[in-house]
């Protein structure tokens, strides 16, 4: 008895349905379909990481996908689609972050730190060689 509801329960599994119908099925609007792959490959996989969810094939990507076509469908803007995302999952499912008080530094440090190096190096190459010094 144990042993048959232990092999029935996968195929009862694989028998439901997808919650998610839009997962693996395109828009039938060209134009649409085009702004739902472009917003959907700018938005990060939470499970994969190292994916966008328009390239992953976990669960939850899927769901995401099918958020997207739905929201496209009814004529939202992806913008506002994304925002809905971020503050569903937090910044960092989209792969252009907004700039905050708190983000703004991430960006910042990079740029200063490039600058402060070409003062130096200007400095190094421009000051060793006085006029009037021969070799």
């Amino acid at each position: 008895m144990v042993l048959g509801l232990a092999t029935a329960a996968p195929l009862l599994a694989q028998g439901e349905q997808s919650t998610a119908p839009y997962a693996y099925r395109q828009l039938d609007d060209p134009a649409k379909e085009e702004k739902a792959q472009a917003l959907m490959e700018t938005l990060r996989c939470l499970q994969c990481q190292g994916q966008s969810i328009a390239d992953s094939d976990a669960p939850i990507a899927g769901s995401m996908r099918s958020l997207v076509r739905e929201r496209i469908e009814a004529g939202e803007d992806p913008e506002a689609i994304r925002s809905w995302l971020m503050e569903r999952y937090g910044d960092y499912v989209s792969y252009a972050p907004r700039i905050t008080g708190l983000t703004w530094p991430l960006f910042a440090v990079p740029a200063v730190l490039l600058l402060l190096a070409f003062l130096l190096l200007r400095r190094l190459f421009t000051g060793s060689a006085k006029p009037g010094e021969g070799a």
